[in-house]
């Protein structure tokens, strides 16, 4: 099994594995690279905060902030594998996410983990 073919939770076209495990199982570490992360922060438009004001009222899912969420989500990820790309990883360890709010602005999410390069453990 290549990297590629590993199920990793990225996109299956991606060639940076991200998991939020130590190891691989059935790979080495080779080479740790250091940490790395994709940042970005969003702001909801006018219109999602008074939709999202009057949904809190009555409850149920936000659909739009979670769309925007995922969204921004996903752009913190591709900056995240962007990076240890960069960086000569073909692998980030330990990926984890960090969501915080920005002074009341927005949302900030941070996509970090550990780069690394690793190889078959059955390679010499």
């Amino acid at each position: 099994m290549g990297i590629a073919d590993y199920g990793g939770g990225q996109a299956p076209s991606s060639d940076v594995l991200v998991v939020t495990t130590n190891d691989v199982p059935g790979y080495r570490v080779r080479q740790v690279i250091g940490e790395v992360f994709g940042l970005t922060v969003r702001s909801r438009h006018l219109g999602s905060q008074i939709g999202a004001g009057l949904k809190s009222m009555i409850g149920g899912e936000l659909k739009g902030l979670t769309k925007t969420l995922v969204e921004t989500r996903n752009q913190a990820m591709e900056r995240l594998t962007e990076q240890a790309r960069a960086r000569g990883a073909n692998a980030v360890l330990m990926f984890r996410f960090d969501v915080t709010e920005a002074a009341d602005v927005g949302t900030e999410v941070c996509a970090y983990g550990t780069a690394v390069v690793i190889e078959p453990a059955d390679t010499v």
